[in-house]
């Protein structure tokens, strides 16, 4: 065992661990991108700036004082009672779903439970009985205010009213933290965006660094500690020819610095062309990546001022976005790849096949090769060998893998080859374990794989810029057609464009199931109608400008106000308020961020009804709308956080 592998115990260590020598330069390829992820405010105000302090400063909040879900609190209640009326069943887990039709909640465990004891001399007669027992032996709790048996003894649960107002008015006094949802997993890495140096970022790697982001602030922001990783493709062949053709073109490059480039993206071009169409170019190419790797100096500080510029135009899209990452580079597991082979060799998994070497996986027509026919390393020896460093340096209990659906098979494979070393368990939902979080095209309106008139792969700068662009030149256009440009600072005016214009660009990905291809269209994603991000920024700028124009100070009442859900349209939006965090967790266990979407448009649909219906301003119940109008915009603003949007508080 090594010296870190030894300092580090883990109940899951392999058992041949990864041998951690001097990587020298390798060290120097994992940094830290860090921009600002705190919601940044178009106005200047206490509610505001206490909002962006809350978001800033989730980290610091005692995670053992939430108190789970809503739903988690039911399911506990409905698991007494299951342990209580059949103690010999312990393998049967509460189902409990959300009803939308006979009661706020249901639990569906009946049929299951009638199936396991029918014929077994059971006094129960049938389902409905089974249901009426759960119901009798519930424990006594102020979260219950009726309970029904329907049909086959689905059991129906609704809450007491009194117990949502107040579930919500400690929200409002002891934070949005306290409503983070309880996961079963401490430690996790998600691997995201990964672009590949010296090649623009397109839009699949915005989708890639979009989805990821919001996967790793829910498990964040639900207590989980996760290691963001961006896997960049910072080694390899096309090295070699960069190099060289740096060298042939600037012989005195480090004098001339950026400029020897230039455009990356144009020098890997005009590279490209030189290594297909001249031989000898291409075999000196090809000795560059042997001197490279051998650790020629000069040939090293060519590649790291390559993968520099390539950073510095990485960091332009993800300051946009607003996204820390740290990179993991195929550069920094590059000393490990030979030790990760001999162990699955050694278990006898890597056999000889047409001069390479490979896995051969139950379920697949073809191997996974992990050292091709000329012995260089590919993409499954590199991920195999990230795996094992994950595991067992890391220590990450679920690693998550965020590219496109075409690569589906890989993952599959090299998950598969990872149970076969033993690494991981056949078990899907023991960990430590994986999962592949494919995600589709995103098209052009032509209904083609998104590019400009060109072919050119869209530059994701300029793709973001646009939006910001539309966005103000929209937003000016409205202010100017009601009058009210002139109470705008110009500083305001670029970050409310800016907030809207890219949050419009990341919503429009984020709502849709990731599996499924989407169309680009800008005109659709910043519509100030329908789903979209500039609905739901106008939905929120619209609530706390009601707070804003009844001159109380909210802060004020949430010490001596209360909520009262008299209305049922109150009700309903209380209701749909308090199951923010079980939604979270829905979205983070399954990695389906379009859920957490779906569930803020329809708070802000709902929150429309109510106050249609419900007058808050003047009305005898004021204080508790008002309160009720807050927890609103609270709840809206972490949804806006967790999707990596910044909410604006007047448009």
């Amino acid at each position: 065992m090594t010296a870190i592998a030894a300092a580090t115990p883990h109940s899951l260590l392999l058992s041949s661990p990864l041998s951690l020598s001097q990587t020298g330069h390798f060290r120097a390829s994992a940094r830290r991108l860090i921009c600002t992820r705190a919601g940044v405010s178009s106005v200047s105000s206490g509610e505001e700036a206490s909002t962006s302090s809350s978001l800033r400063n989730q980290s610091s909040f005692n995670m053992a004082e939430r108190t789970g879900s809503v739903k988690q609190l039911v399911a506990s209640l409905f698991k007494s009672s299951l342990q209580t009326t059949f103690p010999d069943l312990t393998d049967v887990e509460p189902q409990v779903a959300v009803s939308a039709k006979f009661g706020d909640y249901q639990c569906n465990n009946a049929m299951g439970i009638w199936s396991k004891i029918k014929g077994s001399g059971t006094d129960f007669k049938n389902p409905n009985s089974v249901g009426q027992a759960l119901v009798k032996n519930l424990p006594q709790s102020e979260i219950i205010d009726s309970t029904s048996v329907a049909g086959p003894g689905f059991v129906n649960m609704n809450l007491s009213t009194n117990w949502i107002s107040k579930r919500i008015n400690d929200m409002l006094v002891h934070g949005i933290q306290t409503w983070a949802p309880i996961l079963d997993v401490e430690k996790a890495v998600v691997d995201f965006s990964s672009p590949n140096i010296a090649k623009e970022m397109h839009v699949g790697h915005l989708r890639s660094t979009i989805i990821g982001d919001t996967l790793a602030r829910m498990l964040e922001y639900s207590g989980v500690q996760v290691l963001r990783r961006n896997h960049v493709g910072d080694w390899g062949t096309q090295f070699g020819m960069l190099i060289e053709y740096l060298f042939e073109q600037f012989p005195n490059w480090e004098d001339v610095g950026n400029q020897a480039i230039g455009d990356l993206q144009d020098f890997y071009k005009a590279s490209k062309k030189r290594f297909d169409d001249d031989p000898a170019f291409k075999e000196r190419a090809q000795q560059a990546v042997v001197r490279l790797q051998g650790g020629e100096e000069n040939y090293r500080a060519a590649w790291k001022k390559i993968c520099e510029i390539s950073r510095n135009e990485f960091d332009l899209v993800y300051q946009r976005l607003k996204v820390d990452i740290e990179e993991r580079g195929e550069s920094f597991y590059n000393p490990y790849i030979a030790d990760t082979i001999n162990e699955l060799t050694e278990k006898g998994l890597v056999e000889e096949s047409d001069g390479a070497r490979v896995i051969f996986l139950e379920g697949f027509n073809i191997p996974l090769i992990v050292v091709k026919s000329d012995g260089g390393f590919n993409y499954a020896s590199t991920d195999l060998t990230a795996l094992n460093y994950r595991l067992n340096v890391e220590q990450a209990q679920w690693i998550i893998y965020v590219t496109d659906v075409g690569q589906q098979q890989h993952f599959e494979m090299f998950f598969s080859a990872a149970k076969k070393a033993g690494w991981l368990p056949n078990e899907e939902r023991k960990y430590p374990k994986t999962s592949h979080v494919g995600f589709g095209l995103v098209l052009g309106s032509d209904g083609k794989r998104f590019r400009t008139r060109s072919s050119e792969v869209i530059r994701l700068v300029e793709l973001l810029d646009e939006a910001k662009n539309r966005s103000k030149k929209e937003l000016s256009k409205r202010l100017e057609d009601n009058g009210s440009i002139g109470e705008w600072t110009d500083e305001e005016l670029e970050k409310t464009a800016e907030a809207v214009g890219y949050g419009a660009v990341k919503y429009a990905d984020l709502k849709n199931n990731r599996l499924t291809n989407y169309t680009f269209n800008y005109d659709q994603m910043l519509s100030y109608q329908g789903n979209t991000a500039v609905y739901l920024e106008y939905a929120h700028a619209r609530i706390c400008s009601i707070i804003r124009k009844s001159n109380k100070d909210i802060e004020e009442l949430k010490k001596v106000g209360t909520i009262t859900l008299g209305h049922p349209d109150e009700r309903v939006l209380g209701l749909h308020l308090i199951q923010f965090a079980e939604v979270v967790e829905d979205a983070s266990t399954n990695l389906l961020p379009n859920v957490l979407c779906e569930y803020l448009y329809n708070l802000s649909e709902i929150f429309t009804r109510f106050y249609t219906n419900c007058k808050v301003v003047g009305s005898p119940e004021e204080t508790s709308r008002l309160l009720l109008c807050q927890a609103t915009a609270v709840v809206m603003r972490q949804c806006f956080f967790l999707l990596g949007i910044t909410p604006v508080f007047k448009l």
